[in-house]
């Protein structure tokens, strides 16, 4: 038998010396900052107040007057009068007070548009009321549009429905940077619709007892109060009662047909009213 060869291994020891490399050390310099932030704030304050100094007393940001457009009746200096803005700083106008400002010292006007632009331009657009009353009482008079709202007479205004008044009406509703109505609303529906049908020699007259009435030139009162809902009904029903009386060859002092459903009228020899 053939014997193998057996490999046989040796560790050999060589003398090679240890090899140690260094870290590499990068020192990056150290920059600090000192910043005193207090100053920083200070000086930031001052520059923005010096600005706004500037901003608010520079003439050039000063409005000379605004610019009123829409105005027939009422005058542009009467405007500028109450508006604020003349020689105000175009920062410190406020359109909405400037608007209140306005409309509530002119209740002839309806409407009051205001627009501000840089660097000194205000502009006022205005929408005046429409007068459809000429109301009179204790000697004066006054216009009064068809919301209700009585202001100032100014020039001349054609087709007005003349009432002369005995007493003061109910106020209407109050509405926010508006003036309250000298009358409600109802009250100025009824005149209307009244004046259109009464006698052209007959004056329409209000008081608080019989509402609108006038005096008929046949010698009677007719009274139809100042709801407007019902008023075509009232109208209705008095030519109806008129009719009558004049058929029946009567001469009433007194018609009222305040409630439509209950009309009345009162002869002059009798104290009992009649239906």
């Amino acid at each position: 038998p053939t014997k193998q060869k057996q490999k046989r291994r040796f560790n050999l020891s060589l003398g090679v010396p240890d090899f140690h490399f260094p870290k590499p050390k990068l020192t990056l310099p150290n920059f600090r900052i000192n910043a005193n932030w207090r100053i920083t704030s200070f000086v930031i304050a001052l520059v923005l107040g010096i600005a706004l100094y500037f901003l608010l007393t520079l003439p050039y940001f000063y409005v000379p007057q605004a610019t009123v457009l829409g105005n027939q009746r009422i005058t542009r200096e009467e405007i500028n009068a109450v508006s604020g803005v003349v020689g105000a700083s175009i920062f410190t106008v406020q359109s909405d007070e400037v608007q209140k400002n306005i409309l509530m010292n002119y209740p002839e006007l309806l409407s009051a548009e205001v627009n501000v632009y840089l660097p000194n331009h205000v502009y006022v657009t205005v929408t005046e009321r429409v007068p459809v009353i000429l109301w009179q009482q204790n000697g004066g008079y006054t216009w009064i549009d068809s919301t209700g709202v009585a202001f100032r007479p100014r020039g001349l205004a054609e087709n007005l429905m003349f009432v002369n008044a005995i007493d003061t009406p109910p106020a209407g509703i109050a509405v926010e940077n508006a003036p309250t109505p000298y009358m409600q609303q109802d009250l100025v529906d009824a005149i209307t619709l009244l004046s259109s049908v009464k006698p052209a020699d007959a004056t329409l007259t209000f008081s608080l007892t019989d509402g609108l009435h006038w005096i008929d030139s046949r010698g009677w009162t007719a009274a139809f109060g100042t709801s407007a809902h019902d008023m075509p009904l009232k109208i209705r029903v008095y030519q109806s009662l008129v009719d009558s009386l004049t058929a029946s060859r009567k001469t009433p002092i007194y018609i009222n047909v305040i409630h439509p459903d209950a009309p009345f009228y009162r002869m002059a020899e009798v104290t009992e009213a009649e239906e």
